[in-house]
């Protein structure tokens, strides 16, 4: 073979493995008219396309807002008759006379008697996914996360489609009557959205479950994998181009634990795709993976049947997620943050076990906090004990592209301690993306746990110096008393260090991480944020940790917070000039200023505060 015939048949080769199908025609809303049949393709099992009859009963006109419309069909064909409208039949494409007019996304709540679907017109899924508009900020989810709050913030995210006219007599029909159309624009809803959950263990898959299907989803627990060497056959076997009405995936979650959600190709254009007819979070730009899907079966029920289904490999990028459909572009999958996590359980009696874990989580302002919580909160929950007193020593890096990393060092103990050692994770990266200074890009998570089943907590009984009246400028051992939930008792030695220039009383603040906390956003913090994300990042880091007593010297004399950075004993004429060009906002007095900071590390979590009033003697003859 020369070397030309070789070129040829490598090329006819390339372009059979990527070719893709020919552009369908559409036909506009407008000449869609009552009585027509309509074909529709969707995938029942497996992967093969069945076709179903799609009978035209009328237009539903500013049923989605103004100039939104929704084509009004009754389902006929397959399965239909036993399953009605099912959920993952979302986006399944319906032609007349060979012209796509739209995608089914639209059912009559449960238990009806037959399958009436809205259609979603294509020219509005391509009109509306073809904004280029910049990423905005999108809503917060709380940490940490229960399930009423996370069915609230996802409810409330599903809420903002206002798919529906705000009056029935809003809604006008062609082929119904005024009072029908009103009737049934009040009683349609988006079909309701397969979420693929493996690898979750049952409590945190319920958390899951009941948040998610509460915001239109319908939580599949089950196995299955994205391609990889432990995915099913069927998973693995599936190539060849896709086709308008195969099904397809949006990953949230990949690796050792996959979460994500399935529906249906409307419309392939190209390298463009069209899926769902409705929103999946409708926030607009963003860029989670896209993959193929496969469907195991499809489970009738008079409540709410749906396709049983799994992903498979990542094959392109979710770029726009709106009112009526989500699309996106074939090739290489979005840039994800890998996460791993390590997990060291050490049992009483037994030696211990390391266990590591790989993730991929969905780069998106508003859901990496909540999957890198439920992430972590899974993994502990999955291996260890679930009810009962446990200790987590926690560290973890989130390497910040363009920044420094965002670190964490900490003990969580007692009955809620996975909620505390996953929210102290995600909780710095909600603030961080949420931030209004400049996006923010997590090049990756690395996260060890070290776990015990026996509850490590010390509270601070006493503090006292041996000297009743120290001396300025001297260094003097401060002791500190701490007993443990078993009742043994410690005493720690910590030098504390006099400044030269302070004399008469003082106060000696002894305390744990959470109420030094509580005590700087109350005193320094409260009206002041950072300037900048090098900024945010330094005070994250040196937020109070729950493994260590904080010990400050403090006087009366005041200070300032400037541009973010406190400034402690600041002397009158400084003060005076702040003072005097507050006007820009930066500025912000401090009642109480410490002149000097301590900590002692623990090796477990630490509760308690103290108080030690102390006389400082003048410095005497410059000598210490």
């Amino acid at each position: 073979m020369n070397i030309r015939t070789a070129a040829a048949a490598l090329l006819f080769a390339a372009l059979c493995w990527t070719s893709l199908p020919a552009a369908t025609t559409r036909m506009p809303v407008d000449q869609v008219q009552p009585g027509m049949v309509g074909i529709g393709r969707t995938v029942f099992q497996g992967t093969e396309l069945q076709e179903f009859k799609a009978h035209i009963l009328g237009v539903l006109r500013n049923i989605q807002g103004p100039r939104r419309n929704l084509i009004l069909a009754r389902l006929e064909g397959g399965p239909l008759a036993d399953t009605g409208v099912a959920a993952g039949m979302s986006g399944s494409p319906v032609y007349i006379d060979g012209r796509l007019i739209g995608a089914v996304s639209y059912s009559i709540g449960s238990f009806s008697k037959e399958a009436i679907a809205g259609i979603t017109p294509i020219e509005e899924m391509m009109d509306a996914t073809g904004l280029r508009r910049a990423p905005s900020q999108q809503g917060r989810i709380n940490l940490p996360i229960t399930r009423e709050g996370l069915a609230a913030a996802l409810s409330a995210s599903y809420a903002r489609i206002a798919p529906f006219a705000a009056r029935p007599s809003d809604v006008q029909a062609i082929g119904l009557s005024a009072a029908s159309a009103g009737q049934l624009g009040a009683m349609l809803r988006p079909i309701s959205t397969p979420l693929v959950l493996s690898g979750f263990e049952p409590q945190t898959a319920d958390l899951v479950s009941g948040a998610f299907r509460d915001a239109g989803f319908t939580p599949m627990v089950g196995g299955g994998g994205a391609g990889g060497a432990q995915a099913p056959d069927e998973l693995r076997k599936m190539t060849g181009a896709l086709r308008e009405g195969d099904a397809i995936g949006v990953s949230l979650v990949g690796g050792d634990l996959e979460m994500g959600a399935t529906g249906t190709i409307t419309h392939i254009d190209g390298d463009r795709i069209y899926a769902f007819g409705h929103p999946f979070f409708n926030l607009g730009p963003s860029e989670f993976p896209m993959t193929r899907a496969y469907v195991y079966a499809i489970l009738p029920s008079l409540a709410s049947s749906f396709k049983i289904t799994a992903m498979g490999e990542v094959i392109g990028t979710m770029q726009q997620d709106r009112a009526t459909a989500i699309a996106g572009t074939l090739g290489k999958g979005p840039a994800q943050i890998p996460m791993t996590v390590s997990l060291k359980s050490t049992r009483d009696g037994g030696a211990a076990a390391t266990r590591t874990f790989t993730y991929t989580i969905a780069n998106d302002q508003a859901l990496t906090p909540l999957l890198t919580y439920l992430t972590i909160a899974n993994t502990i929950a999955a291996y260890e004990r679930q009810f009962g007193a446990a200790t987590f020593s926690i560290k973890s890096r989130a390497r910040i592209k363009g920044h420094g990393d965002l670190t964490l060092e900490d003990v969580f103990t007692g009955d809620n301690a996975t909620t505390g050692a996953s929210t102290a994770i995600a909780g710095p990266l909600t603030m961080l993306l949420a931030n209004d200074l400049e996006p923010i890009t997590i090049a990756g998570l690395d996260i060890a746990i070290e776990s015990s089943e026996t509850p490590r907590l010390v509270t601070i009984e006493r503090v006292w110096l041996d000297e009743v009246r120290p001396r300025a400028g001297r260094t003097v051992p401060l002791k500190v008393l701490t007993r443990s939930y078993r009742g043994e008792e410690k005493i720690s030695t910590v030098p504390i260090e006099i400044p030269a220039n302070v004399s008469g009383p003082l106060t000696l603040l002894v305390t744990d991480g959470r109420q030094l906390n509580a005590i700087e956003q109350r005193d320094l913090r409260r009206s002041v944020q950072p300037q900048s994300v090098a900024q945010m990042i330094r005070v994250l880091n040196q937020t109070r940790r729950g493994n260590r007593i904080y010990i400050r010297l403090m006087t009366g004399t005041p200070g300032a917070m400037v541009n973010g950075e406190a400034l402690t004993a600041l002397p009158p004429s400084v003060l005076a000039v702040l003072e005097a060009d507050s006007s820009g906002g930066s500025y912000t007095p401090i009642r109480s200023a410490p002149v000097g900071e301590w900590e002692l590390p623990m090796d477990s979590a630490v509760t308690g505060s103290k108080l030690l009033a102390i006389e400082v003697e003048a410095r005497s003859g410059g000598a210490r």
